[in-house]
């Protein structure tokens, strides 16, 4: 069995980063273990929460896991609060066993970074996206990598060549997420820096009437665990993409839904029934 350490936050209440990592990669037949680096008592989309910051633990658990000779086919980092908490995950992937680095630069959305990061947080995430496998930027996010403007008009050649900028930087394989060719569609840009090409998958757009908050930590738990399961990077973002959307989908119907997060709990044998077929079409 493959095993992924991701490190990440974790919300006792709100599905989103490790609340959402756990189970979905657990629930795809993947040992998932976690290095969390801040407690929250709900994710910041409420209007109270506490945090504790666990920067401090970073190491000491690092070390343990030196100690015991504990490697992981894959290094997965989501939300990083911190330069410092930057700076102590970088090297994790090489120094357990030289496995698979998986980053998602969580930083921002909409053009804008989210609260709490300065100007040059950004430059900081680059170090690290720079030595990733795959990374996976929103549109926001990828233009504040590349200290460029963001704009909602960039035409699809423009998009197309901020991927090729993103893996000019170092990264094996940039995918662009919220990737569109027009307001009814939905999906995703990879760029390949190794083969020189570039995949996108496209659905139909989910229209909602509020937030679908976390859905960029399950699109990235369910392309980790993918990845894991064998299925080639072009197959485990378009299995992401689409779980994701019909995640969306589901809680839109739900009458039974929370505001905070999206019902992927209940979808746990679709996205078993995609695994496999994905598997026997590969």
């Amino acid at each position: 069995m493959k095993r992924i350490l991701t490190v990440q936050d974790i919300s006792c209440v709100g599905k989103c980063s490790l609340t959402v990592a756990l189970p979905v990669i657990s629930a795809m037949g993947v040992e998932c273990s976690v290095l969390p680096t801040a407690v929250l008592s709900t994710h910041t989309a409420f209007k109270n929460f506490s945090c504790r910051d666990l920067t401090d633990e970073i190491s000491p658990i690092t070390e343990v896991f030196e100690k015991e000779g504990i490697t992981f086919d894959c290094v997965y980092t989501g939300y990083l609060a911190s330069k410092r908490q930057l700076s102590l995950v970088c090297g994790l992937a090489e120094k357990f066993g030289g496995s698979m680095l998986f980053v998602d630069p969580a930083m921002g959305d909409f053009g804008r970074l989210y609260t709490g990061f300065t100007h040059d947080f950004p430059r900081e995430m680059a170090s690290l996206c720079k030595t990733a496998d795959i990374i996976v930027p929103n549109l926001t996010e990828a233009c504040a990598l590349l200290g460029i403007p963001y704009s909602e008009d960039f035409s699809d050649g423009e998009i197309r060549d901020i991927a090729k900028r993103l893996c000019h930087m170092g990264a094996k394989n940039a995918v662009i997420t919220g990737y569109s060719t027009s307001e009814n569609n939905l999906g995703v840009l990879k760029y390949d820096s190794t083969s020189d090409t570039f995949f996108s998958h496209l659905s139909e757009r989910v229209r909602t009437k509020r937030p679908c908050h976390g859905t960029g930590d399950l699109f990235s738990s369910v392309c980790v665990g993918a990845l894991m399961r064998g299925l080639s990077v072009d197959d485990s973002v378009s299995l992401a993409a689409d779980f994701t959307a019909e995640c969306v989908r589901h809680t839109e119907n739900s009458p039974d839904s929370r505001w905070y997060g999206v019902n992927f709990e209940d979808m746990t044998e679709t996205l078993l029934s995609m695994i496999k077929e994905k598997s026997i079409n590969a």
